[in-house]
């Protein structure tokens, strides 16, 4: 794969996972409004579980099928790339059978072992059917992407979550007159409603290209050539696609650890049970989904590296395997950095601006999310990095350091929950992100024997984001005084986002040549030649 290709890849992932977490946000954000600390309490157990479980699904399996797919079109094995497809098509519909199954069936038994609030059940049986269809249309897409062809995976993306929001919305204005624990139980059906129209747009898709699927096949079946057996590839799938899960799934670990250890130190600290779910919904249903954001599109680049370093390594390219790692490893600065420092100087506005229904929790939140903000940056590369190591087929070290990563965070949290409340959780998080960043950084610079210019990928971002995070604090506060709150923290944000671009490109932080390489970017690069930016 070009670099050219790589970034047209990352781009459409990137914006597809930035639309898909922006629905994400605009769903989470006035359903907290409606059902306030409390539901968000039950729908955060549940989210937590319903994620860890599905990131083999929406990560690990993609990432793999893609990573097979790839390697076999590489040597004109076309055939034999469609036959992972069919053969993944079974074994994810039988996991998705297993796990809803499991889910609906076990709720209760779920909930008592993790000692959160009995409540959360509704919510859970009314999520479970998703965990049967999201499995399937991650088979399409995992052989999509392997074909270099992003398009499919971003539209089924935004289809299943639109959907999702749509109805889960609906659904919780229904009934939260009835109760927030059937409310939240409302919000989490459209997680089961929503993919089965991202099934139906990605099969259409793929039917509409059969034809021309089918005649590469069998042009490669005239080369001839071994044929590999089914289990074999059954095989190769799940050792690829398991540590690739563990790679990639960084942050829903911390979300599943969050889960098990908040509420019952938050009870052993004195706080009512209840209580104790208000603040975890305060934690997880205010701060967590403005996290979110970031972390699509640093796992969207984590994804397109996999085949990216996997092409090149297949090839032999050394050159181009190197320019992937460094571009991969500088862009994931260029998104974290305005992302951290922005919303480290924002975050009681931003929180007062997103909810302004509930405005005693969001305050109360403020805190956890300038903290966990710190660790945006540390959580991109983390996952730019995974991708990396999982491409150059070193998985087991990305699991090394997600488990090291995992216990930090667990002993941490465990100790300072008590202490600082969800402030103490957040603490735990973020240095479990550095940690899990620390060690897969150090693996790669040794494998890969790359030199990065730290003044081009680190101290340019940083600069650009310290320029940055002075022109938005200073439109706050300017502007708070003469339009209000909201209107201030909405314009410190587009300033800071002009800010930041606008230094990126003049300090040189990002070349002519690479800005032309995006996605209509020569149509970019000409504007911005116009006015005089470039």
């Amino acid at each position: 794969m070009s670099k050219k290709t790589f970034l047209k890849g990352a781009a459409i992932l990137g914006v597809a996972g930035l639309v898909v977490q922006v629905l994400g946000a605009v769903f989470r954000i006035p359903l907290a409004n409606i059902i306030g600390s409390q539901g968000m309490g039950y729908y955060g157990v549940v989210y937590s579980i319903y994620v860890f479980v599905l990131v083999f699904s929406t990560n690990g399996a993609p990432a793999a099928i893609s990573k097979m797919t790839s390697e076999r079109l590489a040597v004109g094995r076309a055939d034999e790339a469609h036959r992972i497809f069919k053969l993944s098509f079974i074994a994810m519909a039988i996991f998705g059978i297993v796990t809803a199954s499991i889910l609906f069936f076990g709720a209760r038994t779920i909930i008592s072992i993790a000692g959160v609030d009995p409540n959360s059940y509704y919510a859970m049986i009314a999520i479970a059917p998703a965990l049967l269809f999201v499995p399937i249309m991650s088979v399409y897409r995992g052989y999509f992407q392997g074909m270099q062809n992003m398009l499919p995976t971003a539209l089924s993306q935004f289809t299943e979550q639109a959907v999702r929001v749509a109805t889960g919305l609906t659904l919780a204005v229904v009934l939260v007159s009835t109760g927030v624990r059937y409310a939240a139980a409302g919000a989490t059906l459209g997680a089961s409603i929503g993919p089965i129209l991202g099934i139906l747009i990605i099969w259409i898709i793929y039917y509409m290209k059969k034809k021309e699927i089918f005649k590469t096949i069998e042009e490669s079946k005239k080369a001839g050539g071994e044929i590999e057996s089914a289990n074999s590839i059954l095989k190769t799938l799940a050792i690829i696609a398991i540590p690739i899960t563990v790679g990639v799934s960084i942050y829903p670990v911390m979300n599943l650890a969050d889960m098990a250890i908040i509420q019952s130190r938050l009870v052993y600290a004195g706080y009512t049970s209840e209580a104790a779910n208000v603040l975890f919904g305060q934690f997880s249903g205010f701060a967590g989904p403005i996290i979110n954001v970031p972390m699509a599109l640093a796992l969207s680049m984590a994804l397109s590296m996999v085949p990216a370093i996997a092409s090149a390594k297949s090839s032999n390219d050394t050159e181009l395997l190197n320019s992937n790692v460094t571009l991969g490893f500088r862009t994931s600065m260029l998104v974290g950095v305005p992302c951290s420092f922005g919303i480290i100087a924002l975050a009681e506005p931003i929180m007062r601006l997103l909810y302004p229904m509930q405005v005693d929790d969001a305050v109360n939140a403020a805190g956890a999310l300038a903290i966990l903000a710190g660790g945006i940056v540390f959580l991109c590369i983390a996952q730019t990095m995974a991708g990396v190591l999982q491409g150059l087929g070193k998985i087991g070290i990305a699991v090394v350091s997600l488990a090291s990563g995992f216990i930090v965070k667990c002993i941490i949290t465990f100790y300072l929950t008590p202490y600082f409340n969800i402030e103490g959780a957040a603490i735990g998080t973020v240095i479990g992100f550095i940690t899990v960043t620390t060690i897969s950084f150090i693996a790669v610079c040794k494998l890969t024997k790359i030199r990065f210019d730290f003044m081009l990928s680190v101290g340019k971002p940083l600069i650009s984001g310290i320029i940055m995070t002075v022109f938005v604090v200073a439109t706050h506060k300017g502007l708070s005084l003469v339009i209000g709150g909201s209107l201030a923290t909405a314009a410190a944000i587009c300033v800071g986002a002009a800010v930041y671009g606008f230094t990126l490109i003049k300090i040189k932080a990002i070349a002519e040549s690479e800005i032309e390489m995006l996605p209509k970017g020569q149509k970019l690069a000409n504007l911005l030649r116009k006015i005089r930016l470039i």
